[in-house]
């Protein structure tokens, strides 16, 4: 009986530091594929840098054509409710200058948990247009009715497509959040792991958002009057 349970505990021991090897070997071959998911994307951009955020994923940061500077990060958003994670790219262009425009922006299928929104911190709800897709749209305050309604057309342009989550214009540049991919069901059911099934950001998906972006950064740029201080839109 005791060689059994000897036995018994040499299999369990064994098999413990087999599944810990395993967990290692895939954490570091996780870790690898994160680090390059934007390499090939670097010659997108002017004078181009990639740096690795805290949590492993990607940073690029570039100029375009007009010399703007334009930063694309990733998101690993594990806080959706009854949905697998999700891996979000997210552009933040910085205007030469301050534009003569407010800061107001639309999220799309709120839930109150998106961690990384900038709407969420606009202070004034702003009733949203009628759309299909629901949406929380906010500004700083200063917005007028008619640079509300002309934004609600460009949001609601850019948010009928179910993978754009977020986008906001400031006076110091614009925001966009759009969907790379959902986790590995497998993963995240049976080991609560966070994968995603891609290997590198698709360039087209990147010209794609960079087109959006530069759409909303010309947005609102004729206003004609003054408004205060603007919040960031981006660090």
């Amino acid at each position: 009986m005791m060689i059994t349970n000897l036995a018994l505990a040499l299999f369990a021991a064994a098999a413990v530091a087999v599944l810990a090897a395993v967990a290692i070997r895939d954490q570091r071959k996780l870790t690898g594929q994160r680090r390059s998911l934007l390499d090939h994307a670097a010659g997108i951009l002017d004078n181009s840098r990639i740096r690795l955020a805290r949590d492993g994923f990607p940073m690029l940061d570039g100029d375009l054509s007009d010399g703007r500077r334009l930063r694309i990060e990733l998101i690993a958003d594990t806080l959706v409710c009854r949905r697998l994670p999700q891996l979000w790219l997210k552009l933040t262009l910085t205007e030469h200058s301050l534009q003569n425009r407010p800061s107001i922006g639309a999220l799309a299928r709120p839930t109150g948990a998106e961690f990384y929104s900038l709407v969420h911190d606009l202070p004034e709800w702003v009733p949203p247009p009628q759309t299909d897709t629901s949406l929380l749209m906010r500004s700083d305050g200063t917005a007028t009715a008619a640079e509300i309604e002309r934004s609600g057309s460009i949001f609601s342009a850019l948010l009928r497509n179910p993978a754009v989550k977020e986008a906001v214009v400031t006076a110091r540049g614009v925001r966009l959040i759009r969907q790379v991919a959902e986790g590995d069901r497998g993963a995240h059911l049976l080991l609560r792991q966070v994968r995603f099934p891609v290997e590198a950001i698709p360039l087209d998906l990147l010209r794609t958002a960079i087109a959006e972006v530069q759409l909303l950064s010309e947005a609102l740029v004729d206003t004609d009057r003054k408004i205060p201080e603007p919040m960031e839109a981006g660090e």
